[in-house]
C-alpha cells in the first residue's frame, strides 16, 4: 500500500473482499454463498467509507481535499490522491451503484462466481481511483486498468456474441487511450512532472494545446462515446450481464466526461474554444442520429444503449458551452443518467432473468402481470424523457439552457433530442408493459421479488428527490464549476466575442 488515508483506503478495500473471495476456492453451497455475501458486504463497506469521505469534504472549497503524497518512482512521478467538487459526485456514485451490481447477479450468475465477484471488486477499485488519482501517470494506470475486469466481465458471461463484443470494446477504448499516452510524455517533458496540480497551473503553448486537445479528445471520446465511435457500446451492452450493463453505463461512460473536465477544459483553454464548434456539431449529431437509431431498434437493451449515446451529447454539448449552466447542467446528467441508466437496465434485467430475450416483440401485457415492475419502469422511463419532477429534467433542461447562452442554434437542434427521446421511450413502454396479454409464456411470469424490490426502491427515491430538489448535486460541484470559469476569464472573453460575432 502506497498510503495510508482515506483515499487510499476507499481506493482498495475492494481487494480487501476480492482477497477474501480468492479463499473461497470450492463450488459448494456454502462457499458460493460466502462468496456473494463477501462481495455485497465489501460493496456497502466501501460505500459506507465513501460517506465519511463525503462528510469530510468541504463543497464549498474548490481546492483539492484529503490529498496523498508519496514519491512513487522518482522523477516527478507521484502516488497521489485526492477530490474535489468534480470528483467526489463521481466517488459517492461509483461506491453507492456497486452493491446493486452485486444484488443484481445475485441468481443470474451460477458460473464462475468467484471470478465474476473478483472482477467486480477490481473494476470498483480501478473505477474509484480514475476519479481520486491527482498523477497523469497513476489516473492513465487506472483508466486503462478498468479495461481489463470489463473485458473479461463481457467475454466470460456474457451472451452468444460476448467474444467479438468484448474485443471490440477493448480495441475501441485502447486505440484511443495511446493517443492519451503520447500526450501525457509529451506533458511530462515540457512540464517535468505528471502531478495534475501542478499541470493545472502550467501554460502550454496555443500550438502544443491543440495537439494535447486532439490526442485526450480521442480518448475521452471514444469513452462517453460520441458520434462516430460509438458503435462499439451497442454491442457490448447487448452482450454484457445486467450488471455489467449497469456499471458500464452508470460509471465507465462517465469517465470520459471527467477527463473533459478534468484536464480538456482547464489544461487546454485556447484549444477548448477552438475546437467547441466540433464538439457542439458531434454532439447535436449524437442527439438526433442516436435517438433515431433507438427508434429502429427490436432489443431492448439495444434501444437504451443508444439512448444512453443520445443523453451523451447533452452532457458534451453542456461542457463545452462554458457557461455556468451548461457545465453545471453536464455535471448533473452524469449523475443522473447513473442512476436513471442503470436502472433501465436493471429493468431490462428482470425480464430477461424470466424469459431469456430482450426481443421487444416477445412482451406486451406485462401490467396484468406485473403491476409493480410496470410502475417502476415507468418512473425510469420517465426520468429517461426528462419529465419535470424526475432527476432527468434537471440536468437536460440546465444544458440547454447554457447551450441557448452560448449558441442559439445549438440549443435549438438539441432539443429535438428531447421530442425524440419521448418518441423512442414511450414507444418501447408501450409495446411491452401495455396492450393484450396473449403471450402463452407470459401467462405465468411473476412480479417483482423482494431483492428485486431492494434494488429499486433507492434508485426510485433518488431519481425522484433530485428531480425535486437538485441542490445538494448542484452544490457538490458549484465551487468547482466557478473555480474552473473564473480561473480563465480570458477564455469565457474570447466565447463571449465568438457568440456576439454569430
Amino acid at each position: 500500500m502506497f498510503g495510508f488515508g482515506i483515499l487510499s483506503g476507499l481506493t482498495f478495500l475492494p481487494l480487501v473482499g476480492a482477497a477474501f473471495i480468492l479463499t473461497q476456492r470450492d463450488d459448494s453451497e456454502s462457499s458460493l454463498r460466502n462468496i456473494r455475501w463477501a462481495a455485497l458486504l465489501t460493496t456497502i463497506a466501501t460505500f459506507a467509507l465513501s460517506i465519511v469521505v463525503w462528510q469530510r469534504f468541504d463543497a464549498s472549497s474548490a481546492a483539492f481535499q484529503l490529498i496523498e503524497e508519496k514519491t512513487w518512482f522518482g522523477s516527478g512521478l507521484v502516488y497521489k490522491l485526492g477530490v474535489d467538487g468534480f470528483s467526489i459526485p463521481f466517488v459517492l456514485l461509483t461506491t453507492f451503484l456497486m452493491p446493486f451490481a452485486i444484488l443484481a447477479s445475485w441468481e443470474s450468475i451460477t458460473k464462475r462466481v468467484a471470478e465474476y465477484m473478483i472482477a467486480f471488486l477490481v473494476l470498483e477499485t480501478l473505477m474509484i481511483g480514475v476519479f481520486c488519482a491527482l498523477d497523469l501517470v497513476l489516473f492513465y494506470l487506472f483508466f486503462e486498468g478498468g479495461l481489463i475486469p470489463m473485458f473479461l466481465i463481457i467475454g466470460i458471461w456474457g451472451g452468444k456474441r460476448r467474444v467479438y463484443a468484448s474485443f471490440k470494446f477493448f480495441l475501441y477504448t485502447l486505440v484511443g487511450s495511446l493517443l492519451m499516452l503520447i500526450a501525457i510524455l509529451a506533458m511530462y517533458n515540457q512540464a517535468g512532472t505528471t502531478d495534475i496540480q501542478t499541470l493545472l497551473n502550467t501554460h502550454f503553448s496555443p500550438q502544443m494545446q491543440t495537439w494535447l486537445w486532439l490526442a485526450f479528445f480521442a480518448s475521452f471520446a471514444v469513452k462517453m462515446p460520441m458520434w462516430p465511435v460509438h458503435t462499439w457500446l451497442p454491442d457490448a451492452h447487448v452482450e454484457a450481464p445486467t450488471a455489467g450493463s449497469v456499471i458500464l453505463a452508470a460509471i465507465l461512460l462517465k469517465m470520459g466526461g471527467y477527463g473533459f473536465i478534468r484536464f480538456s477544459l482547464p489544461m487546454f483553454p485556447d484549444a477548448s474554444v477552438q475546437f467547441a464548434p466540433l464538439v457542439y456539431a458531434l454532439s447535436v449529431i449524437a442527439i438526433i442520429y442516436t435517438s433515431l437509431v433507438a427508434l429502429v431498434q427490436e432489443d431492448i437493451k439495444k434501444l437504451i444503449a443508444y439512448s444512453s449515446i443520445a443523453h451523451m451529447g447533452f452532457v458534451t454539448m453542456g461542457l463545452f458551452t462554458l457557461n455556468t449552466q451548461g457545465v453545471q447542467g453536464a455535471m448533473f446528467l452524469m449523475i443522473s443518467h447513473g442512476f436513471v441508466s442503470g436502472a433501465l437496465f436493471l429493468c431490462v434485467g428482470v425480464i430477461y432473468d424470466r424469459m431469456h430475450t430482450r426481443e421487444i416483440a416477445a412482451y406486451g401485457g406485462l401490467v396484468k402481470r406485473m403491476p409493480l415492475y410496470a410502475f417502476v419502469f415507468m418512473v425510469f422511463t420517465m426520468a429517461n424523457v426528462g419529465l419535470p419532477g424526475t432527476s432527468g429534467f434537471v440536468g437536460e433542461f440546465l444544458t440547454l439552457v447554457g447551450a441557448f447562452n452560448a449558441n442559439s442554434w445549438v440549443a435549438l437542434f438539441a432539443t429535438s433530442g428531447v421530442v425524440l427521446s419521448a418518441a423512442y421511450a414511450l414507444y418501447l413502454y408501450r409495446r411491452v408493459i401495455f396492450g393484450v396479454l396473449d403471450k402463452a409464456s407470459l401467462a405465468s411470469i411473476a412480479d417483482l421479488s423482494p431483492r428485486e424490490v431492494a434494488i429499486f426502491v433507492p434508485l426510485l427515491a433518488l431519481t425522484i428527490y433530485y428531480g425535486v430538489w437538485p441542490g445538494p448535486v448542484l452544490e457538490a460541484s458549484a465551487a468547482s464549476v466557478a473555480n474552473l470559469l473564473n480561473s480563465h476569464s480570458a477564455l469565457l472573453h474570447a466565447v463571449h466575442l465568438a457568440a456576439a460575432g454569430q
